[in-house]
């Protein structure tokens, strides 16, 4: 029975011991009792705070509970300062001003773009279009460090660390915050020596029976093509011998005549002019739109709004139509 009230009583001790050494003072407290030390009296700490004396009074009897300690002597005259509450006077001091400095940088950095800015994008998208956007964007805000990372797969943004994900495609999980950068959309072609070889497929149906090149997105599912002509639309799981996870290599592949490929009209737009690919099922495409998305508003970091303005403002100036001029390049 001993042992066991002792056990009790210890711990209800040990409880209240951590109750005392955990409790830690409200800033708003600290802040009431340096006013209260610099006035030598709750009125004048009122009439600099701009509130009343009793709330004063409560906030100091709150931060005594919360020391343990007391912290002033309080006359009908005058308020004196104990030992223990000059020793609290200079750490409030200290740690107030920290907290002023704090807030300052975070404003900071909240106006004005500058730190490290984490970007992840796929990897022809991101190497053929996100990177030399980015290179102009640190000419511009020198403040801004630029780290851009490339992946095959889909980014999760915020538990992989990253500010920023520049994606093509419209399928967006509904918790993330996403800004559309720029229209796009992804066409069906092949070389002519193919369609000789093959025949120009007549109905989306008809591709399950060609030879398409697949290429595995970040996001979605292998081989199925989802395609849009009007308010139609259809899908269709296509196969063929080739595929990869990288467009560069599906393009060159049609080209070579190896198939019919899916992709953005910036990424063959060259090919098409030249007639070393022509279109199929001209009135089908798929809504491939370019999209800046981010796990925090963009309020909240200026690194981050100022480069998904940036980008927005970079590719409606004309990056596709300067893109296609450039030559065939990859666009996952």
């Amino acid at each position: 029975m001993f042992p066991a009230l002792l056990k009790t009583t210890i711990r209800r001790l040990w409880l209240h011991h951590l109750h005392i050494v955990h409790k830690n003072p409200a800033a708003e407290d600290l802040r009431v009792f340096t006013a209260v030390v610099r006035k030598a009296s709750f009125g004048g700490a009122a009439t600099e705070l701009g509130t009343s004396p009793a709330y004063v009074s409560k906030r100091i009897r709150l931060l005594e509970q919360d020391l343990q300690v007391k912290l002033l002597h309080r006359t009908t005259r005058r308020v004196a300062v104990t030992e223990e509450g000059e020793r609290v006077f200079h750490w409030a001091q200290r740690i107030l001003d920290d907290m002023e400095q704090l807030m300052q940088e975070v404003a900071v950095t909240r106006s004005e773009p500058r730190g490290l800015l984490r970007v992840s994008s796929s990897f022809g998208f991101g190497r053929q279009i996100v990177a030399p956007a980015l290179s102009r964007l640190v000419e511009q805000h020198p403040g801004v460090q630029v780290r851009l990372e490339v992946f095959d797969r889909l980014v999760d943004v915020a538990g992989e660390g990253f500010d920023l994900d520049v994606r093509v495609g419209d399928e967006i999980a509904r918790h993330l915050i996403a800004r559309r950068l720029a229209d796009n959309h992804r066409v069906l072609c092949a070389a002519p020596a193919y369609l000789q070889r093959k025949g120009a497929p007549r109905s989306v149906a008809d591709l399950a029976a060609h030879d398409c090149l697949v290429i595995k997105e970040r996001d979605h599912p292998f081989g199925v093509w989802r395609l849009r002509s009007g308010a139609q639309e259809e899908s269709v799981k296509v196969r063929g011998p080739l595929s990869a996870n990288n467009g560069e290599m599906a393009v060159q592949w049609a080209v070579d005549g190896r198939g019919i490929v899916l992709r953005s009209l910036w990424d063959v737009g060259a090919h098409l002019q030249t007639g070393r690919l022509v279109q199929v099922l001209p009135q089908w495409q798929q809504e491939a739109n370019v999209w800046a998305v981010y796990p925090t508003r963009l309020e909240r970091s200026a690194k981050v709004r100022v480069c998904v303005e940036f980008l927005q403002a970079h590719f409606r100036a004309g990056w596709m139509a300067r893109g296609a001029d450039a030559g065939a390049s990859a666009l996952v």
